[in-house]
């Protein structure tokens, strides 16, 4: 069974964080760095790694809301002024590919049914046999070492 999907980011509405000083950033639980190392710096935006040398907003995001016991939250990174990017239908990201990461599979009802640690380089035929299970509604996925959110992939009907 061919299933397909399509990855998405969040959505940036964070530049304004970059506008304020550090004791108001602080008040939010956010950071203001400057990258130095790449890779090392995912835009949970633009889905890309930040380039040496940019400016990253280091905040605390909700990305799993619903109301199941499985709602969570935790540090993700922002480009300044990143767009989101326009993916293909089976599209994965270069960032994705280079990472080891965590998948959290889950059902209609944001019930986890299903998680594993897989290599990035194989996310395109993990993504297969995890939708031939026709419970799985979306897949968050997260880098597996420090277990930070990246994106989610979102079953096609």
């Amino acid at each position: 069974m061919n299933v397909n999907f399509k990855i998405s980011g969040i959505e940036n509405s964070f530049n304004n964080l970059f506008q304020l000083n550090e004791e108001e950033r602080s008040q939010k639980g956010a950071v203001k760095m400057i990258v130095d190392q790449h890779p090392g710096f995912p835009c949970r935006v633009s889905l890309q790694d930040a380039a040496i040398g940019e400016e990253v907003i280091l905040f605390p995001y909700q990305h799993h809301k619903t109301s199941s016991p499985y709602q969570s939250s935790g540090p993700v990174f922002v480009r300044k002024n990143a767009q989101s990017p326009d993916l293909l239908v089976n599209e994965i990201p270069v960032m994705l590919l280079h990472r080891l990461l965590s998948l959290r599979v889950y059902d209609n009802n944001g019930m986890m049914i299903d998680a594993k640690t897989i290599e990035g380089k194989l996310l395109k035929p993990e993504i297969a046999i995890i939708f031939s299970n026709e419970l799985a509604s979306y897949i968050q996925v997260h880098n597996a070492s420090p277990g930070c959110y990246n994106c989610q992939i979102n079953r096609l009907q």
